[in-house]
């Protein structure tokens, strides 16, 4: 394969692994991520992903990408809303019913085994607190278990195991994406900003509750309808019993309150597992304006993930003038480990 300056240029790696990490709506960034790589002349071998990264990476490996795109770039929060199936069961609030339904419209019916490019999900036991890498079967129920956020969405069975979010022991799975042949590895983590917070002109801070579901200040929400007059037009859809969720209160609602408590827990497992497993290239868009809960925001994310990818390919120098790799390190300027 044709290797951009970023990548070494001195040992072409002969395959290339891309590990995509778990982070909700932030994983939009994915796509933009792979689009660069793809008009860098970079394809990768194999692909691992955890949660929202089994998804993009699902779609890559079956070559849906660009139809999951679209799909992304068209979505509303009527439309993010009418996925929720809530029905209170007794483990998880969602029933993920239709989410399934909506993957499997994207990706279609298939296994993973018969995908063009090696694929793998990154899912968690939830019996015994156990990684599962789900390399074969179907494809759409591997990402059903791998996106199946603890007490949001209800486990999913397979093989006797519950099935969670993979994010739980593996939120960027760089080992795995070595482990499927590669000998080098892109990987590209979400969460090493914390979404939904952002800075005013005077420098305080604006919390999740002060701008709504998506963490989103005043000037985003200028022109357009507020959060709550679009929630409160999904009567007809009978949406009414989750409305108050997503109406901005004193308090973050439930969805934040989950999706921010799993992000501090899995930026602490991505830092120990950089130390002890890191990538060749380490991509980090810069997702810190956007929520977990910002589906409808997929332009935003899709142009933050492919910034960070083309800055991540750019040449580097090494100190004598002589070209060099890319480094490990943050998206927009990488820096750190050598590469």
């Amino acid at each position: 394969m044709d290797v951009p300056s970023g990548m070494s240029e001195r040992t072409p790696p002969k395959s290339v692994a891309i590990a995509l990490g778990s982070g909700a709506a932030l994983g939009w960034a994915h796509i933009g991520v792979l689009n660069a790589l793809t008009e860098a002349g970079v394809r990768p071998d194999f692909v691992a992903g955890t949660s929202i990264g089994a998804l993009v990476g699902a779609a890559y490996a079956s070559g849906r990408l660009a139809s999951l795109e679209a799909v992304a770039r068209e979505l509303d929060w009527r439309g993010v809303v009418s996925l929720f199936d809530v029905g209170f069961s007794r483990s998880g609030l969602i029933d993920g019913r239709r989410i399934a339904d909506s993957i499997r419209q994207q990706l279609e019916p298939g296994r993973i085994e018969d995908l063009p490019i090696p694929f793998c999900a990154v899912s968690t036991d939830l019996h015994r607190g156990a990684q599962v890498l789900i390399r074969e079967g179907d494809v759409v129920e591997a990402v059903r278990a791998s996106i199946s956020i603890s007490g949001m969405f209800t486990p999913v069975r397979r093989d006797g195991m519950l099935l969670v979010d993979g994010g739980l022991v593996n939120p960027v799975p760089v080992d795995v994406a070595r482990s499927m042949g590669a000998d080098y590895v892109i990987a590209v983590d979400l969460t090493h900003e914390m979404p939904g917070r952002r800075r005013r002109a005077g420098g305080a801070s604006e919390n999740l509750e002060e701008n709504g579901p998506g963490g989103r200040s005043s000037s985003d929400r200028a022109g357009s309808a507020s959060v709550r007059e679009k929630i409160m037009s999904l009567e007809a859809l009978g949406m009414a019993h989750i409305k108050h969720w997503f109406i901005r209160e004193s308090m973050p609602n439930i969805f934040e309150v989950l999706m921010v408590s799993m992000n501090v827990m899995e930026r602490q497992i991505t830092e120990l597992h950089m130390q002890t497993e890191p990538p060749d290239l380490l991509i980090r868009p810069k997702l810190g304006h956007l929520g977990f809960m910002d589906f409808h925001k997929a332009e935003e994310a899709i142009l933050e993930g492919y910034r960070a990818a083309r800055s991540a390919l750019e040449p580097r120098r090494e100190p004598d003038g002589s070209p060099g790799g890319a480094r490990v390190g943050e998206a927009g300027g990488t820096s750190g480990n050598g590469g």
